[in-house]
């Protein structure tokens, strides 16, 4: 059989058998109380890859992500207390207005994305030490779960941050397929001097695919910070990778054009099933960066369109 046939459904299908393997070494693990908890526990992961996609669907990259939610967690941290509600406006804003200043200075400045988001991510490290004095920080526990507790609590027996993935994969989806900003970004992934060429915009659409990932990091560290009730400047370290790896073997290139919000939502369940898995087989957890290290290239190994590259440097 075609490999290429069967390319665009192997994310389905490595999801199946990473369930089967699974499942039959340990049944528990099919029972829908701990698929509903697994789930849960893999939200914020979900919503970063959700911002990560936009920004690999260009062919670009966002190192900045992870330190993106480190910060915020803090910032949602320091400033719940005097802005109450409103918190949640200023950690968004934070995010697209970082986002937009990764997208400029790649499309403006003529830097490569992964140097102008590891730069910016350097810089919300950097904030995220100086608000917290480099230290843990608490929410107050009361107020976090009057304004807050509708995100980590559950509906019908339903985790709510499912129901927030739900939400936010919905609006991706739509943004993607059915808006003008979709079309466009899928234009510039699939050929950007053809996209130029054709009298799009280019730089402006780049930005805005930076700025929509900054936005999600921003909320995958706000969901992060309300499930943890605090926040410290590497709390959510170990997520970059993982986020990556749910967008790439989900089917998203790295050459981007194709795959897209949906196609990460398969590659955040296989990670999901992928971390459990490696707690049933008792992997610690100074060896589980090794292993996502390892699928990360076999992901880019199957995922690549070598058609679109000359030379690898």
């Amino acid at each position: 059989m075609d490999f290429q046939r069967i390319k665009p459904h192997l994310p389905w299908i490595t999801l199946m058998v990473l369930i089967a393997v699974v499942g039959l070494n340990d049944p528990n693990f099919l029972k829908p109380a701990n698929l509903l908890s697994l789930a849960a526990d893999i939200v914020p992961l979900f919503i970063m890859a959700l911002g990560l996609t936009f920004a690999i669907y260009i062919g670009g990259i966002d190192l900045s992500a992870q330190s993106m939610a480190n910060m915020i967690t803090v910032v949602a941290s320091v400033y719940l207390a005097s802005l109450g509600i409103w918190v949640a406006v200023l950690c968004i804003a934070l995010g697209f207005l970082l986002g937009t200043l990764s997208g400029y200075i790649t499309t403006r400045l003529y830097v490569p994305s992964f140097i102008s988001t590891l730069a910016v991510g350097g810089i919300c490290f950097s904030m995220a030490q100086w608000l917290s004095g480099n230290r843990a920080l608490n929410m107050d526990a009361a107020q976090r779960d009057r304004l807050f507790g509708w995100m980590i609590g559950r509906t019908w027996g339903i985790p709510d941050e499912l129901f927030i993935a739900a939400g936010l994969l919905l609006l991706c989806l739509f943004v993607e397929r059915r808006t003008t900003l979709g079309r466009a970004l899928k234009a510039v992934g699939a050929g950007e001097l053809a996209a130029a060429a054709s009298g799009l915009n280019v730089a402006r659409y780049k930005i805005l695919a930076f700025a929509i990932s900054g936005a999600l990091a921003a909320v995958a560290g706000l969901l992060f910070a309300v499930k943890l009730s605090g926040g410290a400047p590497t709390i959510a370290n170990g997520f970059l990778l993982p986020a990556i790896v749910a967008v790439l073997v989900g089917g998203t290139p790295l050459t981007g054009g194709v795959g897209g919000v949906l196609n990460t939502a398969i590659g955040t369940m296989i990670v999901a099933v992928i971390r459990a898995s490696m707690l049933y087989f008792g992997i610690e957890a100074t060896q589980q960066q090794m292993v996502f290290g390892l699928v990360l290239i076999v992901a880019i190994a199957l995922t690549m369109d070598r058609s679109k590259l000359r030379t690898v440097k």
